[in-house]
């Protein structure tokens, strides 16, 4: 899994486009292996990672839960106290 991705389901306020863009970017990337494609290969990038966009959009507008929504900064900062013991 790409460490980079983030869970974006679930959350309030809910993920943003810029936060699903960024996801499907990061997840095209490394399906890929390119992190900027050639020339060539630019179209298929950018029509693939659009592709995953709308996939992504259309996941999390279909997904249903009865937890309670989390909060970004609360998340966030239980991401970095496990750094902090991991990397202390």
């Amino acid at each position: 899994m790409c460490r980079n991705i983030k869970t974006l389901f679930n959350f309030e306020p809910p993920a943003t486009q810029d936060e699903i863009d960024a996801s499907a970017l990061q997840f095209v990337r490394k399906l890929s292996g390119f992190n900027k494609p050639s020339q060539a290969n630019a179209e298929a990038f950018d029509r693939a990672v659009a592709e995953v966009s709308a996939a992504a959009r259309r996941l999390l507008s279909s997904l249903h839960t009865h937890a309670p929504a989390r909060d970004r900064d609360v998340e966030a900062e239980k991401l970095r106290e496990r750094s902090r013991v991991r990397f202390a």
